[in-house]
C-alpha cells in the first residue's frame, strides 16, 4: 500500500498494519508521521518498544531475534528500525523479507530512511514491505502550497492569519519545515488565539528561510521577480556555488525552449516549466540562455562581469517585463 502523509492518520484509525515504511526529505514530516504510528500503536496496545540503527557490519540476526521475542511484561511489540544509508545489504534484505512473509499481528515494524531512488523502491525487500504494509512517501512542501500549510497548522492551535500575514510568513520560513515549525509554535506562545496581525508576526518571527537553486528556476519561470531576487540573495548569503545555480536555471531554461518538462526530476520546477510553455515566447527564451552562457563565461573568468549580479538582470530581463 502506498500513502502520501496526509493520508496516513486514516488508514490507522482503521487498522494497524504489519510495517510502515517512512522514507522522504522533509524531516519535519518524516517525524512527524513516525510519531502518528507509534501513537497509534500504544494505542493499539503495543507497550513494548525496541529501536534498531544498522550500521557497517551490523548483524542482522539481531533483527530476527527482536521480531520475534516478546518479553514477559508486553503483549505486542513495536520495532523501530532506522536505516540511515537508505540500504539494508543482502542480509538485511533477506531478514526483512523472511519477516514480510510470516507478519504477526503481536509485532509491529516501522521502517525510517531517506528518500529512496527508482532502483531501490523496485527492490524484493521493499515490494515486500508494501505488499504486507504501507509505504509513506514524504515529499517537501512546495512554495505555492506553503502558505496553506501555515494556516493549517496555525488553526490548530487557534489561530489563523489573512493571506498577506500567510504570505509573509511564507516568505520567512521557505524550505525551512523544522524552524517554521518552531516559529509557528513561538506565535502559539506569544499570540492569543485568533486572528494574527501583520505587526505581531513581524515582531515574533524570524527569518529562517533556506533556499536551493530549484526554488530559484522555479521562480524565474513562474514570473515572480519578488521570490527569484529573493532567492538568488538567499543563496549568494549562504555561500552557494554559483555553478550549480546556473545548472539548475539553464536546465529549465532548456526544458522550456524544448518543450520537454519530463528531463526535470524536481517535481515543483517540472511543474514550472509546464506552465511557462504559453507565458514566454520563444524569443524571450533565447535571450535568456544568452544571458545564462554570458554568467557561465563570467564564473569561468573569461568575461567580466559579477555572476550574481547577472543572476539579477537574468532574472528582471525575463521575468518582469511583457511577453516578447
Amino acid at each position: 500500500m502506498q500513502l502520501r502523509a496526509n493520508e496516513l492518520e486514516a488508514q490507522l484509525a482503521k487498522r494497524l498494519l504489519p510495517a510502515y515504511v517512512i522514507h522522504g526529505d522533509e524531516p519535519l514530516l518524516a517525524m512527524e508521521a513516525a510519531d502518528a504510528v507509534r501513537a497509534a500503536a500504544r494505542r493499539a496496545g503495543y507497550a513494548e518498544r525496541e529501536v534498531l540503527e544498522p550500521g557497517r557490519g551490523y548483524d542482522w540476526s539481531e533483527f530476527t531475534h527482536a521480531m520475534g521475542s516478546l518479553s514477559l511484561f508486553a503483549a505486542k511489540k513495536i520495532v523501530e528500525l532506522r536505516l540511515s544509508s537508505g540500504k539494508p545489504g543482502p542480509q538485511g534484505a533477506t531478514a526483512i523479507g523472511a519477516y514480510c512473509e510470516r507478519p504477526t499481528a503481536d509485532e509491529l515494524l516501522l521502517v525510517t530512511l531517506p528518500r529512496l531512488d527508482r532502483a531501490s523502491q523496485s527492490s524484493p525487500w521493499f515490494n515486500a514491505l508494501a505488499r504486507v504494509g504501507a509505504v509513506v512517501d514524504i515529499w517537501p512542501i512546495d512554495r505555492s502550497r506553503l502558505p496553506a500549510w501555515i494556516a493549517e497548522r496555525l488553526a490548530r492551535q487557534q489561530q489563523r492569519a489573512s493571506r498577506e500575514v500567510l504570505e509573509f510568513l511564507a516568505a520567512r520560513v521557505e524550505g525551512n519545515l523544522l524552524a517554521a515549525h518552531q516559529e509557528l509554535q513561538k506565535l502559539a506562545l506569544l499570540a492569543p488565539p485568533g486572528e494574527l496581525s501583520l505587526e505581531t508576526v513581524h515582531g515574533a518571527v524570524a527569518s529562517v528561510a533556506r533556499y536551493d537553486p530549484y526554488d530559484a528556476a522555479e521562480a524565474l519561470l513562474g514570473g515572480d521577480l519578488a521570490r527569484y531576487t529573493r532567492v538568488i540573495e538567499g543563496l549568494r548569503a549562504e555561500g552557494e556555488q554559483p555553478t550549480f545555480v546556473l545548472f539548475v536555471v539553464s536546465s529549465a531554461l532548456f526544458a522550456l525552449q524544448e518543450g520537454n518538462a519530463e528531463r526535470i526530476f524536481n517535481r515543483a520546477l517540472r511543474r514550472a516549466v509546464e506552465g511557462a510553455a504559453q507565458r514566454f515566447s520563444p524569443r524571450r527564451i533565447a535571450r535568456a540562455i544568452a544571458a545564462a552562457a554570458a554568467i557561465d563565461r563570467a564564473i569561468k573568468g573569461v568575461a567580466a562581469g559579477e555572476p550574481w549580479e547577472a543572476f539579477l538582470r537574468l532574472g528582471l530581463n525575463f521575468a518582469g517585463g511583457a511577453k516578447a
